[in-house]
């Protein structure tokens, strides 16, 4: 009940002024899969990298972001940033594309998920996964007051947030959550900018970003398990991808074999490739004059998500 109440402020505060509001997932006592640790979050901007960092994370939340009532139409993505499953590029990968997106009359919804860990965490393997199943549930069940459509709910994920949006686009029918009222997790498209896509491939696996979430010697089975690529069949969502050649974090590779996955199932979908501009570049790809935004916008109004 008291939750019920929280969320009923939060929500008339969005609706009041459009501000951008913080929303726990869980209440902090009842966080699944956690062991009771203490809360050492911690939020820094990094000076050398220019960007935003958030680290152990143990309490997740979403941040909305909303778009005036005018302007809104409809839809909705739920945003996951990057970070190698070690921290979260809450900013650039976040909260600027967040209102990038506002700018074209969508709904965002940045993710601050938990890290996996085994000190605070039962089965690390699944906590980001709970975390970002948790956030449909909560954006879909609360959908008529984010004046949001059910029926055009996207996931987006920047490197590792990548890689758990490509999890929950292809893991929708395996729910890790409570789910008590059946609210459907299946995201309506997926947004994958240079994401994590397989473990399995070790010639162009993110053996970093494994290894955080699976630990450093996984079985085959879970590998697989993991692996966006090998997890794909006709009910997957269509995608949109971006990457750079060049990126040598995580090779392009991961982005090709999920598109021609995609197409083994006739699943429209889109895939830009730039020759040049690295790893973890957010909406700036400061070598091309080209904005991947608009491509985006283009593909999601061709699609009609953009009503």
């Amino acid at each position: 009940m008291k939750r019920i109440f929280l969320l009923s402020i939060f929500f008339y505060t969005i609706q009041m002024t459009n501000a951008q509001v913080i929303i726990p997932l869980y209440n902090k006592d009842s966080i699944p899969n956690s062991k009771p640790v203490k809360n050492n979050e911690q939020s820094e901007f990094n000076k050398e990298w220019n960007i935003l960092i958030i680290s152990k994370i143990t309490r997740p939340t979403l941040t909305a972001f909303l778009p005036p009532k005018e302007k809104a139409n409809g839809a909705a993505v739920i945003i996951c940033p990057g970070g190698g499953y070690s921290i979260v590029a809450a900013g650039h990968e976040g909260y600027d594309v967040a209102k990038r997106f506002n700018e074209f009359g969508v709904a965002a919804f940045v993710l601050k998920y938990r890290l996996p860990d085994d000190s605070s965490m039962i089965n690390k393997e699944i906590g980001p996964l709970q975390d970002a199943q948790r956030a449909f549930e909560i954006v879909r069940e609360n959908a008529a007051s984010f004046n949001i459509d059910v029926n055009r709910v996207g996931v987006m994920g920047f490197s590792a947030g990548g890689h758990l949006a490509s999890t929950v686009a292809t893991h929708f029918n395996h729910a890790v959550i409570e789910n008590k009222h059946h609210i459907n997790l299946r995201p309506d498209f997926a947004i994958l900018i240079y994401p994590v896509i397989t473990f399995s491939n070790d010639s162009f696996a993110n053996i970093g970003t494994r290894d955080n979430l699976l630990g450093k010697k996984p079985s085959k089975e879970k590998e697989i398990e993991y692996s966006a690529e090998l997890q794909i069949n006709a009910q997957t969502p269509p995608s949109f991808l971006v990457h750079a050649e060049d990126d040598d974090v995580v090779k392009v590779q991961n982005s090709i074999e999920f598109y021609e996955g995609l197409k083994k199932y006739n699943i429209p979908s889109e895939l830009h490739i730039y020759p040049k501009g690295g790893h973890g570049f957010g909406l700036n790809n400061k070598t091309t004059k080209d904005d991947w935004m608009e491509r985006l916008k283009n593909w999601m109004d061709s699609n009609g998500w953009l009503k």
